[in-house]
């Protein structure tokens, strides 16, 4: 389960044709799709300090030093940092979701922060999470409490204050390392996702994207038969809806942890995977394994490339998984709003597998029973409606693949949001 975020909503303008007779007629307005972008850092941009960025951007050589404290204590670090340049939006946005893949050794960490440019200028810098693979450096965590009158970050997500839409963003960067070592940190990816979701209670289906009849061979996995499991980790269950979802994609790329990795785990466990996948995504401050971008990086410890954005169809959804691409998804609903799921929750994460030949939904929804009845078919109407109104989490996906996979083309004439 993945608490869900407040989504601002944003402004339609409906058009209003004139015939060339003397009547007026006036056209429908097409859906509210929400403003969204996905933009890539460039680390030969910006301002490094001890950075290298000829493959990624590595930890080159100490910056200076600092001091953290944490429920681990308080550690001595050595930092390289990276300041990316001012990226402008391109739309008034209300949110801003910030995601990254990285090497991070054992003896080392990272930090990514984020602040918006709006009318009143530009905002003071907010954490967007500390993240480590390795346990024993420090507590994986996001960063409660940075609210101010700019903005303030819920969990993952940097959400705008009331009239202080963000026009511009800029990400900082920096990695640590035990001081005099030679562990060199490096990020392979970072990104952002900057959207403004407009208020809407229902949204319209969508037409095909091409991949009607496409079913890909993801992996089942049950987040159900792990109720219980760890509770030091959140217990298993419903809360481990979105490692469960990367643990699938992680499987369908041939990249799950080895039985090594897993040796930890009660042997009697069914799938440690799913385990050990709740148990390096887990946000000590959120308390739970459902910290997005957490996710994705996680992806990125196997080599994957993963990104958080938002989708704003289901049309485009069908893009991905017509390259061969699953997509996981986050959304929230009572219970009777998605004919065949049997449950109603406040937020969670399944994997889109592929579509029927008529277009309904194939979901890999990890709420179920066991893994044999993870499949699940949902029609696509009331899908696309829960997944994408603005009292869900508004599109919100996580994309993971190979790097050499390549992406295929966003929706022309819209800012890409891949």
């Amino acid at each position: 389960m993945r608490a869900l975020t407040v989504l601002l909503s944003g402004l339609l303008l409906a058009t209003t044709l004139h015939s060339p007779a003397a009547a007026t007629t006036v056209k429908k307005p097409g859906p509210v799709l929400p403003d969204v972008v996905y933009q890539r850092a460039d680390f030969a941009a910006g301002a490094g300090e001890g950075t290298s960025a000829t493959d990624g951007l590595s930890f080159a050589s100490a910056a200076g030093t600092t001091s953290y404290t944490d429920a681990l204590g308080t550690k001595t670090w050595e930092y390289a940092r990276w300041t990316g340049p001012e990226r402008t939006v391109g739309f008034p946005a209300t949110e801003l979701i910030a995601s990254w893949t990285a090497d991070v050794p054992r003896g080392s960490w990272l930090q990514v922060e984020a602040r918006a440019r709006n009318t009143a200028g530009l905002s003071k810098w907010y954490v967007l999470g500390r993240w480590s693979y390795a346990e024993g450096d420090i507590l994986r965590t996001s960063v409660p409490g940075q609210g101010d009158a700019d903005a303030s970050v819920a969990v993952d997500t940097l959400v705008a204050a009331a009239g202080r839409q963000l026009s511009a963003y800029q990400l900082r960067l920096t990695l640590y390392r035990t001081p005099g070592s030679a562990v060199t940190p490096r990020v392979r990816t970072l990104g952002a996702m900057a959207s403004n979701v407009p208020e809407r209670k229902t949204v319209p289906v969508s037409p095909g994207g091409g991949a009607w009849g496409v079913e890909l061979n993801v992996p089942r996995r049950s987040q159900n038969v792990h109720a219980g499991h760890y509770p030091e980790w959140d217990g298993g269950g419903e809360a481990w809806c979105s490692p469960t979802s990367t643990t699938m994609v992680l499987g369908y790329w041939d990249k799950w942890p080895s039985a090594e990795d897993t040796s930890w785990v009660d042997p009697s466990d069914p799938n440690p995977e799913v385990d050990h996948a709740a148990r390096y995504t887990y946000d000590h401050a959120y308390q739970g394994a459902g910290n997005w971008p957490f996710n994705t990086a996680y992806a990125g410890r196997y080599g994957l490339d993963g990104f958080v954005t938002r989708l704003r169809t289901l049309t485009e959804l069908e893009r991905l998984v017509k390259a061969g691409i699953p997509v996981i998804t986050s959304q929230s609903f009572k219970k009777g709003e998605l004919p065949g799921a049997g449950y109603g929750t406040d937020g969670h994460l399944m994997v889109i597998v592929g579509f029927t030949a008529t277009g309904d939904v194939i979901a890999n929804d990890p709420a179920s029973s066991s893994n044999d009845a993870v499949r699940h078919v949902y029609p696509r109407a009331a899908f696309e409606n829960v997944w994408l109104r603005s009292t869900s989490s508004g599109g919100v996906a996580y994309v993971i693949r190979p790097a050499g996979r390549a992406l295929p083309a966003t929706t022309p004439g819209l800012p890409a949001n891949w």
